[in-house]
């Protein structure tokens, strides 16, 4: 299934090139909703809140009302999950707040859970050079995703993983990479970073993985 991506930034919707560099930016919202109204699922991220530098939650409020939308970035408390939840999201995404200087915060999980319930909860655990990504990709804690994931299996109904390395480039996502996460999960697994063309989405749909699109979405590349 694709899941496609909305990144808001500065009150517009955006897509970054590792994470870094802006590269495309939009504000006629009412089009791309409309575009992916067909979908069961929207990915909507909120990159100033997940760079500690500022909030769009006003278009969170306005895009969750018109589609189905899993919400993330910055969310750091169970009560802003709540707040989320409550503005019309479907389920909110936890990434960086899973983890600190001991690696997984597995006491902070478990209150996620017994807050919001396992359903409603999608952990993200995102790497640069193979190493867990946090704080808008700008640090790096020392596990691997794999390890990452399995901390966390108990306590969430999916995981989201991005390859950072090649986000926002449509190089293509490494299967091989899919297929190791694919065999240290039994939840629901979506997969995002590189992806180019549909034919990606149909291998990763018969390996049981879901995939997120931005970037081939927003030049034309995939058609959504």
């Amino acid at each position: 299934m694709l899941i496609p991506s909305i990144d808001l930034m500065g009150g517009k919707i955006v897509q970054l090139v590792q994470g870094e560099r802006l590269a495309l930016s939009f504000d006629d919202f009412d089009y791309w909703i409309d575009r992916f109204s067909k979908y069961p699922m929207v990915q909507l991220i909120d990159l100033d809140a997940a760079m500690r530098q500022g909030d769009n939650r006003a278009l969170i409020e306005m895009v969750c009302k018109r589609l189905p939308c899993q919400v993330g970035g910055g969310l750091k408390t169970p009560e802003d999950g709540a707040t989320l939840l409550a503005a019309g999201a479907k389920r909110v995404i936890y990434g960086s707040s899973l983890f600190g200087a001991e690696g997984v915060n597995k006491t902070f999980a478990a209150s996620l859970k017994k807050a919001l319930g396992e359903d409603a909860l999608v952990f993200s655990v995102d790497t640069k050079g193979g190493q867990v990504a946090i704080k808008g990709w700008k640090d790096t804690v020392a596990l691997t995703p794999e390890e990452a994931i399995t901390w966390l299996e108990d306590y969430c109904s999916a995981f989201l993983y991005t390859h950072v390395d090649i986000e926002g480039t449509m190089a293509g996502f490494p299967m091989q990479v899919a297929a190791i996460l694919r065999s240290t999960t039994a939840k629901q697994l979506i997969v995002a970073g590189g992806i180019k063309e549909r034919a990606e989405i149909d291998e990763l749909d018969a390996m049981g993985i879901d995939a997120v699109a931005g970037m081939a979405v927003y030049t034309g590349a995939m058609e959504a």
